[in-house]
């Protein structure tokens, strides 16, 4: 006997996902109703929709609640898909959004083939990245308490000597050490300041540390080490690139992976004119 498939479109909220379901052929989605956001609901639900004979393919879009719910659907054997939202066929005229639409929309473009899968990390990879994320976070933080400073010395008019060309090299730092106060709750503000930025400093120390101890156990290890042999790539380029391709194989040329990297030009050409702008 033949199976038949259905498309499961999920609009994916923090507490609640919306599931709307097209069968094969060209009759409009139904909405099945809503579910909570938890992997007992989600595995209730596929039970429920698993009849025998019937494929089921799920897709839902990519956003801030990660690749849980992926990881929940695919340990049951079910196909699922995560989009890239910003490939989504967008209808000319349609100005109402509700959570129910989105899902029948998701579930009728599924059935069609008009929507583009991401990849999917595993969970492996997906902690580097967080920890390769969470460095440049951190780093952010630096940029701002160093900014703090920067402003707080030039509102109280103190500029280092004409021989320091650079700021933030030991010699700075010595001279930061130096400044006194007059006020004591101006001393208090600028020792505090201080005392954030060597705390900053401190976290990338730590998280760089806990990049090198992953780099060396983690399966991409072989990969991560290859990459360094490259001129001008140190540790840092080469785990942010790994973790964040995961896997060069998926690609089928250089031009492909250039193009996802965003190092293309954009182009708007037409008839004879040829029109190329900034990297995409």
């Amino acid at each position: 006997m033949k199976n038949t498939t259905k498309y499961v479109g999920m609009d994916v909220s923090k507490d609640k996902i919306a599931v709307a379901i097209a069968d094969e052929g060209r009759e409009a989605p139904r909405f099945y109703g809503t579910i909570a956001h938890n992997p007992d609901a989600v595995a209730k639900l596929i039970r429920k929709l698993q009849e025998k004979d019937v494929v089921l393919e799920v897709c839902y879009e990519a956003g801030p609640t990660g690749y849980d719910l992926y990881h929940w659907i695919t340990r049951m054997g079910v196909s699922c898909a995560v989009i890239a939202p910003s490939r989504i066929p967008v209808r000319a005229g349609d100005s109402i959004k509700t959570d129910r639409r989105d899902a029948e929309r998701l579930a009728q473009l599924h059935r069609a083939g008009e929507l583009t899968p991401i990849h999917v990390p595993t969970r492996e990879t997906e902690a580097l990245r967080d920890l390769v994320r969470a460095r440049e976070d951190v780093k952010e933080d630096l940029h701002r308490a160093r900014q703090r400073i920067i402003h707080f010395l030039l509102r109280h008019h103190i500029h280092p000597p004409a021989s320091m060309k650079r700021r933030w090299t030991k010699m700075y730092r010595q001279w930061l050490a130096t400044l006194t106060f007059e006020r004591k709750v101006e001393q208090t503000v600028f020792d505090e300041y201080l005392q954030q930025l060597r705390e900053i400093e401190e976290r990338i120390k730590r998280l760089e540390t806990a990049m090198q101890e992953a780099a060396e156990i983690c399966t991409h290890a072989p990969v991560i080490r290859a990459i360094q042999g490259l001129r001008g790539v140190a540790l840092l380029t080469a785990i942010t690139l790994v973790v964040e391709i995961e896997n060069f194989e998926r690609f089928r040329s250089p031009a492909q992976l250039m193009s996802y990297l965003g190092l293309v030009p954009r182009e708007q050409s037409s008839g004879i004119t040829t029109k190329r702008g900034r990297l995409t």
